[in-house]
Protein backbone atom coordinates (compact mmCIF):
# COMPACT_ATOMS: atom_id res chain seq x y z
CA UNK A 1 0.00 0.00 0.00
CA UNK A 2 2.40 2.67 -1.16
CA UNK A 3 -0.24 4.88 -2.80
CA UNK A 4 -0.14 8.37 -1.33
CA UNK A 5 -3.37 9.55 0.22
CA UNK A 6 -3.93 13.07 1.51
CA UNK A 7 -6.68 12.18 4.00
CA UNK A 8 -7.56 8.99 5.86
CA UNK A 9 -10.51 8.64 8.26
CA UNK A 10 -10.52 5.75 10.73
CA UNK A 11 -13.76 4.12 11.87
CA UNK A 12 -15.17 5.15 8.49
CA UNK A 13 -18.04 2.65 8.53
CA UNK A 14 -19.26 3.99 11.88
CA UNK A 15 -21.85 6.71 12.41
CA UNK A 16 -19.43 9.62 12.90
CA UNK A 17 -16.71 8.38 10.54
CA UNK A 18 -19.16 7.87 7.68
CA UNK A 19 -20.41 11.43 8.07
CA UNK A 20 -16.82 12.74 8.05
CA UNK A 21 -16.22 10.94 4.75
CA UNK A 22 -19.31 12.65 3.28
CA UNK A 23 -18.21 16.04 4.62
CA UNK A 24 -14.73 15.60 3.12
CA UNK A 25 -16.19 14.59 -0.24
CA UNK A 26 -18.10 17.89 -0.27
CA UNK A 27 -14.75 19.71 0.03
CA UNK A 28 -12.00 17.77 -1.71
CA UNK A 29 -11.66 15.34 -4.65
CA UNK A 30 -12.66 11.75 -3.84
CA UNK A 31 -9.24 10.57 -5.01
CA UNK A 32 -7.64 12.32 -2.03
CA UNK A 33 -9.90 10.63 0.54
CA UNK A 34 -9.26 7.30 2.25
CA UNK A 35 -11.39 5.28 4.65
CA UNK A 36 -10.13 2.80 7.24
CA UNK A 37 -12.51 0.01 8.24
CA UNK A 38 -11.98 -3.13 10.31
CA UNK A 39 -14.39 -5.43 8.46
CA UNK A 40 -14.02 -6.43 4.78
CA UNK A 41 -17.80 -6.27 4.32
CA UNK A 42 -17.67 -2.51 5.03
CA UNK A 43 -15.44 -1.85 2.01
CA UNK A 44 -17.90 -1.88 -0.89
CA UNK A 45 -20.32 0.86 0.28
CA UNK A 46 -17.40 3.24 0.79
CA UNK A 47 -15.69 2.34 -2.47
CA UNK A 48 -19.00 3.15 -4.17
CA UNK A 49 -18.47 6.75 -3.01
CA UNK A 50 -15.16 6.82 -4.87
CA UNK A 51 -12.85 6.75 -1.86
CA UNK A 52 -9.87 4.47 -1.29
CA UNK A 53 -10.59 1.89 1.42
CA UNK A 54 -8.01 0.17 3.63
CA UNK A 55 -8.75 -2.58 6.14
CA UNK A 56 -7.19 -2.81 9.60
CA UNK A 57 -8.32 -3.23 13.20
CA UNK A 58 -7.23 -0.92 16.01
CA UNK A 59 -5.95 -4.12 17.65
CA UNK A 60 -3.53 -4.98 14.80
CA UNK A 61 -0.46 -2.66 14.75
CA UNK A 62 1.12 -4.31 11.68
CA UNK A 63 -2.06 -3.92 9.62
CA UNK A 64 -2.43 -0.34 10.82
CA UNK A 65 1.13 0.55 9.81
CA UNK A 66 0.50 -0.90 6.35
CA UNK A 67 -2.81 0.94 6.06
CA UNK A 68 -1.23 4.27 7.00
CA UNK A 69 1.51 4.07 4.34
CA UNK A 70 1.51 7.21 2.21
CA UNK A 71 -1.09 9.01 4.35
CA UNK A 72 -0.54 12.73 4.95
CA UNK A 73 -3.38 13.60 7.34
CA UNK A 74 -5.24 11.17 9.60
CA UNK A 75 -8.46 11.53 11.54
CA UNK A 76 -8.47 9.15 14.50
CA UNK A 77 -12.12 8.58 15.35
CA UNK A 78 -12.22 7.23 18.89
CA UNK A 79 -12.98 3.53 19.25
CA UNK A 80 -16.42 2.42 20.41
CA UNK A 81 -14.92 -0.18 22.75
CA UNK A 82 -14.90 1.60 26.10
CA UNK A 83 -12.22 0.04 28.29
CA UNK A 84 -9.99 -0.93 25.35
CA UNK A 85 -9.71 2.50 23.80
CA UNK A 86 -6.47 3.77 25.32
CA UNK A 87 -4.55 0.73 24.09
CA UNK A 88 -6.25 0.77 20.69
CA UNK A 89 -5.60 4.46 20.17
CA UNK A 90 -2.00 3.94 21.24
CA UNK A 91 -1.65 1.36 18.46
CA UNK A 92 -3.00 3.87 15.94
CA UNK A 93 -0.61 6.61 17.10
CA UNK A 94 2.45 4.33 17.11
CA UNK A 95 1.58 2.95 13.69
CA UNK A 96 0.95 6.43 12.28
CA UNK A 97 4.37 7.52 13.49
CA UNK A 98 6.02 4.42 11.99
CA UNK A 99 4.28 5.03 8.67
CA UNK A 100 5.29 8.70 8.51
CA UNK A 101 1.82 10.25 8.81
CA UNK A 102 2.19 14.03 8.91
CA UNK A 103 -0.76 15.09 11.08
CA UNK A 104 -3.42 13.49 13.31
CA UNK A 105 -6.72 14.98 14.46
CA UNK A 106 -8.38 13.05 17.30
CA UNK A 107 -12.02 13.03 18.41
CA UNK A 108 -11.81 13.51 22.19
CA UNK A 109 -14.47 14.68 24.66
CA UNK A 110 -15.56 18.15 25.76
CA UNK A 111 -13.35 19.51 28.54
CA UNK A 112 -11.42 16.24 28.75
CA UNK A 113 -8.84 17.58 31.20
CA UNK A 114 -11.35 19.13 33.62
CA UNK A 115 -14.54 17.09 33.14
CA UNK A 116 -16.60 15.94 36.15
CA UNK A 117 -17.45 12.81 34.15
CA UNK A 118 -15.27 9.92 35.31
CA UNK A 119 -15.74 7.01 32.86
CA UNK A 120 -15.38 8.58 29.40
CA UNK A 121 -12.64 11.23 29.85
CA UNK A 122 -9.97 8.90 31.28
CA UNK A 123 -9.23 7.09 28.01
CA UNK A 124 -9.51 10.30 26.02
CA UNK A 125 -6.93 11.94 28.29
CA UNK A 126 -4.64 8.92 27.93
CA UNK A 127 -4.91 9.30 24.15
CA UNK A 128 -4.30 13.05 24.27
CA UNK A 129 -1.18 12.40 26.35
CA UNK A 130 0.01 9.68 23.96
CA UNK A 131 -0.38 12.10 21.04
CA UNK A 132 1.64 14.77 22.86
CA UNK A 133 4.35 12.21 23.72
CA UNK A 134 4.51 10.95 20.12
CA UNK A 135 5.83 14.23 18.79
CA UNK A 136 3.42 13.96 15.85
CA UNK A 137 1.73 17.21 14.78
CA UNK A 138 -1.83 16.90 16.03
CA UNK A 139 -5.05 18.63 17.01
CA UNK A 140 -7.72 17.66 19.53
CA UNK A 141 -11.38 17.80 18.54
CA UNK A 142 -13.09 17.69 21.93
CA UNK A 143 -16.62 16.78 20.89
CA UNK A 144 -19.53 17.52 23.17
CA UNK A 145 -22.66 15.39 23.44
CA UNK A 146 -24.53 14.23 20.35
CA UNK A 147 -28.17 15.33 20.28
CA UNK A 148 -28.83 11.83 18.88
CA UNK A 149 -27.82 10.39 22.28
CA UNK A 150 -31.23 11.60 23.46
CA UNK A 151 -33.32 11.43 20.30
CA UNK A 152 -32.59 7.69 19.99
CA UNK A 153 -34.58 7.25 23.22
CA UNK A 154 -37.68 8.94 21.79
CA UNK A 155 -39.54 5.72 20.82
CA UNK A 156 -39.10 4.37 24.36
CA UNK A 157 -40.20 7.71 25.88
CA UNK A 158 -43.32 7.73 23.72
CA UNK A 159 -44.08 4.10 24.54
CA UNK A 160 -43.79 4.65 28.30
CA UNK A 161 -45.04 8.24 28.41
CA UNK A 162 -41.90 9.47 30.13
CA UNK A 163 -38.15 9.89 30.25
CA UNK A 164 -35.75 8.98 33.05
CA UNK A 165 -32.30 10.30 33.88
CA UNK A 166 -29.98 11.36 36.64
CA UNK A 167 -28.97 14.77 35.34
CA UNK A 168 -30.92 16.92 37.80
CA UNK A 169 -31.12 20.44 36.39
CA UNK A 170 -27.85 20.02 34.50
CA UNK A 171 -27.82 21.42 30.99
CA UNK A 172 -26.56 19.80 27.79
CA UNK A 173 -24.98 21.81 24.95
CA UNK A 174 -25.34 19.20 22.24
CA UNK A 175 -24.99 19.26 18.46
CA UNK A 176 -25.65 16.66 15.78
CA UNK A 177 -23.12 14.06 14.69
CA UNK A 178 -23.18 15.76 11.29
CA UNK A 179 -22.13 19.07 12.88
CA UNK A 180 -19.12 17.46 14.58
CA UNK A 181 -18.28 15.50 11.42
CA UNK A 182 -18.30 18.66 9.30
CA UNK A 183 -16.00 20.39 11.80
CA UNK A 184 -13.58 17.45 11.66
CA UNK A 185 -13.53 17.62 7.86
CA UNK A 186 -12.89 21.37 7.99
CA UNK A 187 -9.94 21.00 10.38
CA UNK A 188 -8.50 18.04 8.46
CA UNK A 189 -8.74 19.64 5.02
CA UNK A 190 -7.89 23.25 5.87
CA UNK A 191 -4.66 25.04 6.76
CA UNK A 192 -3.30 22.86 9.54
CA UNK A 193 -3.43 24.35 13.05
CA UNK A 194 -0.43 24.58 15.36
CA UNK A 195 0.34 21.18 16.88
CA UNK A 196 -1.54 20.62 20.12
CA UNK A 197 -4.40 22.97 19.21
CA UNK A 198 -7.51 22.12 21.22
CA UNK A 199 -10.99 22.69 19.83
CA UNK A 200 -13.71 22.60 22.51
CA UNK A 201 -16.78 21.75 20.45
CA UNK A 202 -20.38 22.06 21.63
CA UNK A 203 -23.80 23.17 20.44
CA UNK A 204 -24.80 26.84 20.48
CA UNK A 205 -27.83 26.27 22.70
CA UNK A 206 -28.37 24.11 25.76
CA UNK A 207 -31.31 22.35 27.35
CA UNK A 208 -32.21 20.39 30.46
CA UNK A 209 -33.91 17.01 30.23
CA UNK A 210 -37.15 18.54 31.55
CA UNK A 211 -36.84 21.00 28.61
CA UNK A 212 -36.33 18.07 26.26
CA UNK A 213 -39.35 16.20 27.67
CA UNK A 214 -41.50 19.32 27.35
CA UNK A 215 -40.46 19.79 23.72
CA UNK A 216 -41.16 16.12 23.02
CA UNK A 217 -44.63 16.53 24.56
CA UNK A 218 -45.32 19.59 22.43
CA UNK A 219 -44.04 18.07 19.17
CA UNK A 220 -45.63 14.63 19.63
CA UNK A 221 -48.92 15.77 21.13
CA UNK A 222 -48.42 13.20 23.88
CA UNK A 223 -47.69 14.12 27.50
CA UNK A 224 -44.11 13.07 28.29
CA UNK A 225 -42.80 13.57 31.81
CA UNK A 226 -39.25 13.47 33.11
CA UNK A 227 -38.28 11.52 36.24
CA UNK A 228 -34.94 12.21 37.88
CA UNK A 229 -33.38 9.25 39.69
CA UNK A 230 -30.28 8.60 41.81
CA UNK A 231 -27.35 7.47 39.59
CA UNK A 232 -27.40 3.89 40.90
CA UNK A 233 -31.15 3.52 40.25
CA UNK A 234 -30.81 5.01 36.76
CA UNK A 235 -27.95 2.63 35.95
CA UNK A 236 -30.02 -0.32 37.18
CA UNK A 237 -33.00 0.82 35.09
CA UNK A 238 -30.83 0.97 31.96
CA UNK A 239 -29.53 -2.55 32.60
CA UNK A 240 -33.13 -3.68 33.18
CA UNK A 241 -34.02 -2.18 29.78
CA UNK A 242 -31.42 -4.42 28.17
CA UNK A 243 -28.33 -2.23 27.92
CA UNK A 244 -24.96 -3.90 28.58
CA UNK A 245 -23.66 -3.08 32.06
CA UNK A 246 -20.59 -1.10 30.86
CA UNK A 247 -22.79 1.07 28.62
CA UNK A 248 -25.29 1.63 31.42
CA UNK A 249 -22.45 2.62 33.75
CA UNK A 250 -21.02 5.03 31.17
CA UNK A 251 -24.41 6.68 30.53
CA UNK A 252 -25.22 7.01 34.23
CA UNK A 253 -21.77 8.46 34.93
CA UNK A 254 -22.12 10.89 32.02
CA UNK A 255 -25.43 12.22 33.30
CA UNK A 256 -24.10 12.39 36.85
CA UNK A 257 -21.23 14.50 35.46
CA UNK A 258 -23.68 16.53 33.38
CA UNK A 259 -25.52 17.43 36.59
CA UNK A 260 -22.24 19.14 37.55
CA UNK A 261 -21.96 20.99 34.24
CA UNK A 262 -19.88 18.41 32.37
CA UNK A 263 -21.92 18.52 29.15
CA UNK A 264 -22.56 22.29 29.19
CA UNK A 265 -20.48 24.83 27.33
CA UNK A 266 -20.85 28.40 26.15
CA UNK A 267 -17.89 27.94 23.77
CA UNK A 268 -18.90 28.79 20.20
CA UNK A 269 -15.85 27.20 18.54
CA UNK A 270 -18.02 24.66 16.73
CA UNK A 271 -20.32 27.18 15.05
CA UNK A 272 -17.28 29.39 14.31
CA UNK A 273 -15.57 26.50 12.51
CA UNK A 274 -18.77 25.65 10.64
CA UNK A 275 -19.43 29.26 9.67
CA UNK A 276 -23.08 28.76 10.69
CA UNK A 277 -25.10 28.06 13.83
CA UNK A 278 -25.06 24.47 15.08
CA UNK A 279 -28.18 22.43 14.29
CA UNK A 280 -30.88 23.36 16.86
CA UNK A 281 -31.69 20.44 19.15
CA UNK A 282 -35.42 20.95 18.64
CA UNK A 283 -34.93 20.48 14.88
CA UNK A 284 -33.13 17.19 15.51
CA UNK A 285 -35.92 16.10 17.85
CA UNK A 286 -38.59 17.04 15.30
CA UNK A 287 -36.72 15.10 12.59
CA UNK A 288 -36.49 12.06 14.89
CA UNK A 289 -40.26 12.12 15.33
Amino acid sequence: MSDTLKYLVTGASGQLGGLVIDALLARVPAGEVGALVRRPEAVAPLEAKGVSVRVASYDDPAALTAAFAGVERLLLVSSSEVGKRAAQHGNVIDSAKSAGVGFIAYTSILGADSSPLTVLPAEHMATEQALAASGLPHALLRNGWYTENYTMGVPTALEHGGMIGTIGDGRVSSATRADYAEAAAIVLSGDLPASGTVYELAGDTSYSLPDFAAALSELSGKEIGYTDMPPEAYQAALIGAGLPAPVAEMLADSEKGAAQGGLYSEDKTLSTLLGRPTTPWRDTLAAAL
